[in-house]
């Protein structure tokens, strides 16, 4: 009886403990999957709080619609599947409005242009992605620097392509001479190196990448999310946001300082 009693109770006990652990994994109305490190978009600052351009973004949403936010740390890779598994409400990490992408998930409007870029060592003396035959290079695994590299290993002779979860880790490959290049997003890059000499973005690769906050396939909460980011277009808070995080006013004409369409797959 005493037996059955304590089994009881411990499942009482575990129960109860699941019941909160599911509590505080839904403490916020939005929950927002990121790849923290990757800077200047997400990432922490000296005190170990979440800082950048798409943090300060989605804090300001969460605002404008009355709702808290919590920012939930998962590799970039595993942002697609969590999204669509509904662990995650939406997600950031400057990811890529794809044709392939949107297959599978749903986009607000963008919010930056971007293209990729080849990063190397300034001493290395190599300037362009044709230098870099046989030659070993990293980029973010499930990325659009990703693709590109694969789609174009043939025809560049990449030796070897190496995948990453972030850009610090990467970095410090081609800092100690594990990689020739780093092939990756060239905002990220250029805010990476302005005050580290011994790197070198030394080439743009465009491929006229556009970035947005993902969600679940016809997520209603992606056009919820799209009108204020309309909004803060219109009376200029993403432009103050770019100028914050980028030292200058956005490009007119650009997907960060024009009101746009949602995305929609062509077929």
């Amino acid at each position: 009886m005493r037996r059955t009693f304590l089994k009881t109770a411990l499942v009482a006990v575990i129960a109860t403990a699941a019941t909160g652990l599911a509590g505080n994994a839904r403490a916020a109305d939005l929950t927002v999957g990121a790849n923290i490190g990757n800077v200047p978009w997400e990432f922490q600052d000296a005190t170990g709080k979440n800082v950048g351009f798409e943090i300060d973004l989605v804090d300001e949403i969460a605002k404008r619609m009355g709702k808290s936010v919590e920012i939930v740390n998962i590799p970039f890779n595993g942002l697609f599947s969590a999204v669509q598994s509904a662990r995650i409400d939406m997600a950031i990490s400057s990811i890529t409005i794809t044709e392939k992408r949107l297959e599978s998930v749903s986009f607000a409007q963008p919010y930056y242009d971007s293209d990729q870029s080849l990063t190397v060592l300034a001493k290395s003396g190599l300037a362009k992605v044709e230098d870099l035959k046989g030659k070993a290079i990293g980029v973010d695994t499930g990325s659009t620097g990703d693709m590109w590299a694969t789609q174009n290993q043939a025809q560049y002779g990449f030796g070897d392509i190496r995948r990453f979860e972030g850009l610090q880790p990467a970095m410090l490959d081609l800092a100690a001479g594990r990689l020739d290049g780093y092939v990756s997003d060239i905002p990220a890059l250029l805010y990476f190196t302005k005050d580290k000499p011994q790197f070198k973005v030394a080439q743009r690769i465009q491929t006229g990448e556009r970035y947005s906050i993902m969600f679940a396939k016809g997520s209603p909460l992606a056009a919820q999310v799209n009108e204020q980011i309309t909004a803060m277009k219109k009376d200029g808070t993403v432009a103050a946001l770019h100028e914050k995080w980028f030292g200058a006013k956005p490009e007119a004409g650009t997907s960060t300082a024009e009101v746009m369409d949602m995305p929609k797959p062509k077929s």
